[in-house]
């Protein structure tokens, strides 16, 4: 099997245009990313998707490999399909498996990725993504923390903005609570397919676009990472956060 990680990097971030070039330790977020990235040892290739020549040329600079690609993709997801097909002749379709990681996460862990890579031991998983026990209670009305629940067989029922499930007793320790880390791998054929798909009910109403493969009844399989999350940059305040927690 073939294994590319694939590293979305858009320039007009709404909350914090240029984001992936801001500096943490005297290096830019995306090359940290990239770092990261490049430990994983199983990965035929690692490669930036992105819509601006100045993130272009920085990961050129550093001596990494990055593409362009449309500026008028949604997502991530559609980021990483456009990458893939210019690659498929080198990448069989029947034969790879493509991850799609977040560009915001400039302290992520490689083992989690590695977790990440070992659902595909099952021939039969066609999107995986990470899960994390939520320890705060109010994490759960926190809408930018997404919510998840499982079957017996760790595949998604549900992803949700809102707490789930609904608490009957209100108390935080009657259930165990999950929180959705948003990294997904996927067979390069399903993701070829589900960015063909039309926006979803379910989609639109929680703006998850993982509920549209649900919804089209494809099953997500979830792994609990042993890792804890990494800090997202969103906004300039998290840049703070993120110089001082790599000064610590």
């Amino acid at each position: 099997m073939n294994y590319i990680g694939i590293i979305p990097a858009r320039y007009h971030s709404t909350r914090f245009p240029g984001k992936p070039l801001c500096l943490i330790g005297g290096k830019t977020m995306i090359q940290r990313v990239y770092e990261q990235v490049s430990q994983v040892s199983l990965f035929s290739d690692v490669i930036v998707a992105t819509d601006d020549k100045r993130i272009l040329n920085t990961v050129h600079d550093f001596g990494g490999k990055a593409v362009m690609t449309s500026d008028l993709h949604k997502s991530g997801t559609e980021r990483c399909a456009e990458v893939y097909r210019n690659l498929a002749n080198v990448y069989p379709v029947g034969n790879t498996v493509i991850v799609n990681i977040q560009g915001d996460e400039p302290f992520l862990q490689s083992q989690q990725i590695e977790e990440l890579i070992s659902c595909f031991d099952d021939k039969s998983i066609q999107i995986a993504t990470l899960i994390q026990k939520i320890e705060e209670e109010e994490s759960l009305s926190n809408p930018n923390i997404v919510k998840v629940i499982v079957s017996a067989f760790m595949k998604a029922i549900y992803f949700s903005r809102s707490p789930i499930p609904y608490l009957q007793k209100h108390a935080f320790n009657q259930h165990i609570f999950y929180k959705h880390i948003g990294m997904y791998a996927f067979k390069a054929d399903t993701l070829l397919s589900v960015v063909e798909m039309e926006p979803s009910a379910l989609e639109l109403a929680e703006n998850l676009e993982q509920l549209r493969w649900l919804e089209n009844g494809i099953p997500i399989k979830t792994y609990i990472t042993r890792f804890q999350s990494s800090i997202s940059i969103d906004t300039p305040d998290d840049l703070k956060r993120a110089n001082l927690y790599y000064k610590r």
